[in-house]
């Protein structure tokens, strides 16, 4: 498989306090477990800082962050707006059948039979189970249900074989 591409956890959305304190909307879930990623690569255009997480905590609904050189507002300030982004090696290991979304999008999809329904563009957690949304010669919703719908992941080959209507 080809090299792992960063992966986007989060944003900075605001300052807290005075002390340099960062608002962090985060992408992981639970919320909290951004924190436990360090260092972060922000990156805003074509800037890109790295920086290690000193300290933060979950503070109602949203997550606060301190960040090593971050010692005011004023620098805080500086850096809203900036994505959040960590290494895939920054990741626990999975175990056999777990996958991190990151590294089924992209892949391939067929269905058993061979046809080609295209690739997968992002996943969305529906409550029920998740589901992959795949574009090809149209938009596909699948549902990730491993051993129904999802018959094989090959994540060296780059791809998901599906037991799916092409028609549908």
């Amino acid at each position: 498989m080809s090299a792992q591409k960063d992966i986007n956890v989060g944003r900075i959305s605001g300052v807290f306090g005075v002390k340099g304190w960062l608002k962090v909307f985060s992408f992981t879930d639970p919320r909290e477990n951004i924190l436990s990623y360090s260092p972060w690569l922000l990156k805003k255009g074509s800037e890109a800082r790295q920086l290690d997480v000193i300290d933060g905590s979950l503070h109602g609904k949203a997550v606060i962050a301190l960040l090593d050189g971050v010692n005011d507002r004023d620098q805080a300030a500086g850096l809203i707006g900036w994505d959040i982004f960590i290494t895939h090696a920054q990741l626990p290991e999975t175990t056999e059948g777990e996958y991190y979304w990151s590294d089924l999008i992209g892949l391939k999809v067929e269905t058993v039979e061979g046809v080609q329904l295209g690739v997968v563009d992002s996943l969305l957690e529906t409550g029920a189970n998740d589901v992959l949304v795949v574009q090809g010669g149209r938009e596909r919703a699948i549902p990730f249900l491993q051993g129904q719908t999802i018959i094989n992941i090959d994540l060296d080959a780059g791809s998901i074989i599906v037991d799916w209507d092409p028609e549908f």
